[in-house]
């Protein structure tokens, strides 16, 4: 076969290979829980030493200021902390977190928690779970809303993802602050200029304030990236 009757079909096939579905691999991770963050997030320890921030898959504990938030994370603590636990996933989220199913002793963590009324149902990422997982998360939250477990004892509980989003909105239409002219985040070590679009999106309780650029960086702090060229220096 000439070179030339080669190069279409290496086209077709390339063309075909573009097609084809992408299918996530999936990880497993097995190790000590040696830390409970909140309700829906934990720290595995495996065998090689090296620590893993596990978001539990499928389920939205209540935020920590929320009622029920510090009874979601003892919850969580007592099933999973300083045992070995099994983690299967295919993905991790914008922070860097294995997002993923923990299993311990052939028993769906993720799904106790929503049984215990720890936790909701996240029916956002419900068509990431297998049909049989949906199924049962979806049932369990039924059965602890009628049975009144948890956070469902109290009338019309706010859901977490719903209290995320009303503060981003409250931090975009926040004025900006009159208190130094950066803004630095003690979380993160990262500053904002007054021109930068995140200027006035950095949380009130993690806000450290700079006269300068100059002040913020000797103080460890970095420049957001997405700061325009210039310099309030």
């Amino acid at each position: 076969m000439t070179d030339r009757n080669k190069q279409p079909i290496k086209a077709v096939l390339i063309l075909l290979a573009l097609c084809l579905p992408v299918i996530a691999q999936t990880r497993t991770i097995t190790g000590k829980v040696v830390g409970v963050t909140d309700g829906d997030t934990i720290t595995v320890l495996d065998a090689s030493r090296q620590q893993h921030k596990i978001r539990l898959d499928g389920i939205d504990a209540p935020e920590s200021s929320q009622a029920f938030g510090q009874r979601a994370k003892e919850s969580l603590s007592d099933l999973v902390f300083g045992k070995t636990v099994t983690v299967t996933s295919t993905k991790t989220d914008r922070y860097g977190r294995i997002v993923g199913k923990v299993m311990l002793d052939g028993r769906d963590i993720n799904l106790e928690q929503i049984k215990r009324g720890m936790a909701w149902f996240f029916r956002k990422y419900a068509h990431e779970l297998s049909r049989d997982d949906a199924r049962a998360y979806e049932q369990a939250e039924a059965d602890a809303i009628a049975k009144r477990r948890g956070l469902w004892s109290e009338p019309g509980p706010i859901a977490p993802w719903e209290l995320r989003a009303a503060k981003r909105n409250e931090a975009e239409t926040q004025p900006a602050p009159t208190t130094g002219e950066i803004i630095g985040n003690r979380n993160s070590y990262i500053y904002h200029r007054p021109d930068c679009p995140d200027y006035t999106k950095v949380s009130e309780r993690n806000r450290v304030y700079f006269k300068t650029a100059d002040e913020a960086e000797k103080a460890g702090y970095r420049m957001a990236r997405n700061c325009p060229p210039g310099s309030s220096r």
